[in-house]
Order: C-alpha cells, then sequence, then structure tokens
C-alpha cells in the first residue's frame, strides 16, 4: 500500500509543479485513486512540507488571474476562493496585495463593450440590464453606480 501513496504524491507533484493548486483541488483529484482518508491527508501533509501547496500563493494567484483574464469583481472572486475551503483570513491577506483601483480597472471597458449588446425598450431598462451584467461579474453595486456616472459624463453613451 505504500507504492500505492508514493505512486499518488510523484502524481501530484507533477501535477503542482505545472500550475497553483489548493488543498480542495489535491483532494478531488485523490479522491478518485484507491487511498484511505489518512493515506490522502498524508499525501497532502507531504505536499504542503515541500511546498508544492500554498493556499496564500493559490489565492494570491487566483486573484490575478480572474482579475486580469476572466475580468471578474471582488465579491465573484470571494465566493469561487470560498468555493474552494480557503481560510478567510488567506484570502483577505492576498486581496491587501491589490489595490481597490486593481480590483475595479476592469469595470469601465466592460461595461463600454456591453452596452452596444444590450436591448431593451428604453435606456432605463438597457441600464437595468447592464448593472445585472456587472453584479453578476461580482462587482458592488457602489462601484457600478460610480463607473456608470463616470462613463455618462464622458459621454460614452446618451440617455435616450
Amino acid at each position: 500500500m505504500e507504492k500505492m501513496v508514493e505512486q499518488a504524491f510523484r502524481r501530484m507533484t507533477r501535477l503542482c509543479s505545472r500550475g497553483e493548486y489548493c488543498v480542495f483541488d489535491i483532494r478531488q483529484k485523490l479522491r478518485g485513486m484507491d487511498l484511505s482518508e489518512e493515506e490522502k491527508e498524508a499525501v497532502i501533509q507531504k505536499l504542503k512540507e515541500g511546498r508544492f501547496i500554498d493556499e496564500a500563493r493559490y489565492a494570491h494567484s487566483f486573484i490575478g488571474d480572474k482579475l486580469r483574464f476572466n475580468r471578474w469583481g471582488r465579491k465573484k472572486i470571494e465566493l469561487m476562493l470560498h468555493q474552494k475551503q480557503l481560510p478567510g483570513e488567506v484570502i483577505n491577506q492576498a486581496f491587501m496585495d491589490f489595490s481597490e483601483e486593481e480590483l475595479s480597472a476592469s469595470l469601465p471597458g466592460l461595461l463600454k463593450k456591453k452596452w452596444p449588446t444590450v436591448t431593451g425598450a428604453s435606456a432605463y431598462e438597457k441600464e437595468g440590464k447592464l448593472i445585472r451584467f456587472a453584479l453578476g461579474r461580482g462587482f458592488s453595486m457602489e462601484e457600478i453606480r460610480l463607473c456608470l456616472d463616470q462613463l455618462k459624463k464622458e459621454g460614452v453613451w446618451n440617455d435616450e
């Protein structure tokens, strides 16, 4: 049985060396292997000791990727990190590395790009759909309102 544990450890080290993973992800990967719970925990502990798994590093990387590539807001990122069962203090510490400007920088571009595709009978209806879109991306209502007001001042769109 020790051979199975060593094989699982080698497999997980290869996986972790190619990308960032958290404990939750590794548990999901180990679920399909024929190991007892104690053996799975031993593999996870060995990965932590070898710094193949670092939840703070994972959270920082996850936030950066979701901001840059998916253009998500803070709330959606927090929700996804909680679903990955990361401790709240790890999440909060990772967010401290990012400024508020970085967290909401993608919102104006998202709204500008989305506005022409939104259909509605009135500007009010279109704006409501735009707000729901931004809320779904994880931005706060306050951020959305400020951004919409700024875009209106800049004349990006008219109130029809």
